[in-house]
């Protein structure tokens, strides 16, 4: 069974990429299972790919195994493509916060122009430093106000073809999710590196 280090301190970020991961048949390492604590990685990277290297280089630095690092954020086109990069720390104060200000900045937009799409890259070191990065996305628009209490992020404000993020299962969420859509695309592009 290949052992995968999923390098993020971010717990619920943690759960979903173990229960996409897990099924694939990969044996997933956390920061809990290391005898110290991942450093804090400071996203310096202009793009989602360009953070989450980062993020897996410094993972399979610590743990010298494979690593998968996920960055990922909500990109509002009424706002010019924001947060954008900068989603997990748009308020600088966490998600109840950075919903609220993403409210704020939209509140005089109208429903036809709220579209917003998830996008999440996920990146792939190697032990042997070969990498590689996938993405997905997911297409929706902001409601005026949050929906539900599942998932996390943007989640509560996030409408699909298939509901609100915030009211999906799980099940039905990684089925359609940007991170669910990329983790799929990583599955196939590992299978393709493990057999060379």
């Amino acid at each position: 069974m290949t052992k995968v280090f999923i390098a993020t301190k971010n717990r619920k970020k943690e759960v979903e990429l173990r229960r996409i991961l897990e099924p694939f048949g990969f044996e997933v390492l956390t920061e809990r299972d290391l005898d110290q604590p991942m450093p804090e990685v400071e996203e310096t990277g202009t793009t989602f790919e360009e953070n989450a290297l980062l993020k897996a280089n410094c993972g399979r630095q610590l743990t010298g195994l494979l690593t998968v690092a996920d960055d990922s954020g909500i990109c509002v086109e009424a706002l010019g493509g924001a947060p954008g990069i900068y989603s997990a720390r748009y308020s600088g104060m966490g998600d109840d916060a950075n919903n609220a200000k993403l409210l704020a900045e939209l509140k005089d937009v109208p429903t036809e122009k709220r579209t917003a799409y998830y996008v999440a890259a996920i990146a792939c070191v190697f032990p042997d430093g070969r990498s590689f990065t996938v993405r997905g996305e997911c297409h929706g628009r902001i409601l005026e106000e949050p929906m539900g209490d599942c998932g996390f992020g943007y989640d509560p404000l996030f409408m699909t073809e298939k509901g609100c993020f915030g009211m999906l299962t799980d099940a039905q969420k990684d089925e359609i999710s940007h991170r669910g859509r990329a983790l799929r695309t990583f599955k196939q592009e590992l299978e393709k590196y493990l057999q060379e």
